[in-house]
């Protein structure tokens, strides 16, 4: 091999290397660069993970928002009965709502997270509390202590003249109730259910399936009972406390899948305050004592030996008697309706007797002068003003 030859030769040897060198450097950046591909591409799959996770969140929030605005629609809705006991929107006005703030503060003594408004309701109920009850209470006690200050300190908000200020927000919760003395039923029902709080008995605010009326349910050993505020207001006859769920249908309905039964009979007014029932005969003459002494219950006990025959002769003797007050001045005084509750050892009848209560300074009991005085009033006013018999035949108004 000549000498030019062998230089050709090992020049193309280094061209060959140089050529492999840069094949293999290329191959080593595209190498790299697949590499940084592939981690992007598990940065973008981890993203994708993330924004799904995110996208799921917010279609949960989504459906919880919905969930809430299918709540207010039915809130809205008197035709649906909403299964829980706060905000329960009551005649469309009155709503409601939670009393724990302020008798946790009661219980705990920290006061610190309650407003201007609660720590006033604070205040007065505590005042209340201080007056009417004494350590050596019962539960049932207290529970009836309270009933007693509500039923006779308290009034219906109604009249012909309005008690300042009835505003919505005052009328139908405890600060309204007892800075004025004057309110609806659900701010009994909550008044009521806050005292009890306090004491720590057990109680919940009823609505009735009509959501125009609410009341409360209490536990006393592990029974509950039915105590209606508003109804007994201005009497304090017992006629709508401690009743069970048998008495209280007489009058209302509710939801009995989400509030607890009220079966028990051991605290229930009418039965403690119930008599045994002797000769059937002398119901009538008890009754009418009863109606005299202007009581608001009347109950009697009957053994487990009283029968269908006799339960007739009882309805009998109650119906007579309803249709004699009904037709007679008394009905203008006071309204009879009775309830039979099947017991362990018996039954027994509660005989509510709900008086009217007829205020002194209504319309119909003015002095005479003053009915002559309105009277001359109007007429000089209207007297020029030709009265029409709007019943005449040939009379625009004349119905044919």
């Amino acid at each position: 091999m000549s000498k030019a030859t062998k230089w050709i030769a090992a020049i193309l040897s280094v061209l060959m290397l140089l050529a492999l060198g840069g094949q293999l450097v290329l191959g080593w950046f595209n190498y790299q660069k697949m590499l940084a591909s592939s981690a992007a591409l598990e940065g973008l799959r981890a993203d994708n993970g993330e924004l799904r996770g995110e996208v799921s969140a917010l279609r949960e929030e989504l459906g919880g928002v919905r969930d809430q605005i299918t709540e207010l629609e039915h809130a809205n809705d008197d035709q649906y009965d909403p299964g829980q006991e706060d905000d329960v929107r009551i005649s469309h006005n009155y709503v409601i709502r939670s009393t724990l703030p302020i008798s946790d503060a009661y219980k705990s003594g920290d006061r610190s997270a309650l407003d201007d408004k609660q720590k006033e309701t604070l205040d007065m109920a505590s005042a209340i509390l201080e007056e009417i009850i004494t350590p050596e209470m019962e539960p049932y006690d207290k529970e009836q202590a309270v009933y007693l200050w509500m039923t006779s300190h308290l009034a219906h908000d109604e009249g012909l003249l309005p008690v300042i200020p009835t505003t919505q927000a005052d009328c139908d919760n405890p600060y309204g109730v007892l800075k004025y003395h004057n309110a609806v039923c659900v701010g009994y029902a909550t008044t009521f259910r806050l005292f009890m709080q306090m004491l720590d008995i057990p109680c919940m605010v009823v609505h009735n399936t009509e959501r125009y009326h609410s009341w409360d349910l209490v536990q006393l050993d592990g029974g509950w009972y039915h105590t209606d505020i508003y109804s007994d207001v201005g009497s304090g006859n017992y006629a709508h406390f401690n009743l069970t769920d048998a008495m209280q249908s007489d009058n209302q309905s509710w939801n009995k899948d989400f509030f607890p039964a009220a079966t028990k009979s051991e605290y229930c007014y009418a039965f403690r305050a119930s008599q045994e029932a002797g000769d059937l005969y002398e119901i009538p003459a008890a009754l009418r004592s009863a109606l005299n002494d202007r009581v608001g219950m009347f109950s009697l006990r009957f053994g487990s030996d009283f029968d269908e025959k006799q339960a007739s002769i009882v309805q009998m003797m109650l119906n007579q008697i309803q249709d004699r007050i009904e037709n007679t001045e008394l009905s203008n005084e006071v309204y009879m309706g009775w309830t039979w509750m099947s017991m362990e050892n018996g039954w027994l009848l509660s005989v509510n007797l709900n008086w009217y209560n007829q205020g002194e300074d209504s319309p119909e009991d003015l002095p005479d002068d003053v009915y002559e005085k309105i009277g001359e009033a109007v007429e000089e006013a209207f007297g020029d003003l030709e009265e029409q018999d709007y019943w005449e035949d040939d009379s625009d108004w004349a119905v044919g």
